[in-house]
């Protein structure tokens, strides 16, 4: 079973882990200017945080635990949404 923390919390923990991505997003688009290939970069932003967030979520034994999973969980839709704005903005 696993331990989900209150509502609040991890609606919270969702919350600023979209924001962080967003300013994740923006941080990684100012700092990497070689070329890349689109699906390399997708993969690279659902992936890395998608992949510990759910072993987090799935083999958590406390509620915080959970949370943070969440909050990894969460990171990649704010990163990629960013990354989406900045290639429709920039005429990719």
């Amino acid at each position: 079973m696993i331990p989900l923390p209150r509502a609040s919390v991890l609606t919270g923990a969702m919350l600023l882990g979209v924001a962080a991505g967003m300013i994740a997003g923006v941080a990684a688009a100012m700092l990497v200017t070689a070329p890349m290939r689109p699906d390399i970069v997708i993969g690279l932003v659902v992936g890395g945080p998608g992949g510990p967030g759910t072993l987090l979520v799935l083999l958590s034994r406390r509620p915080w635990i959970t949370a943070l999973g969440a909050f990894l969980l969460a990171l990649a839709p704010g990163w990629l949404g960013v990354l989406v704005l900045l290639e429709a903005v920039g005429g990719g």
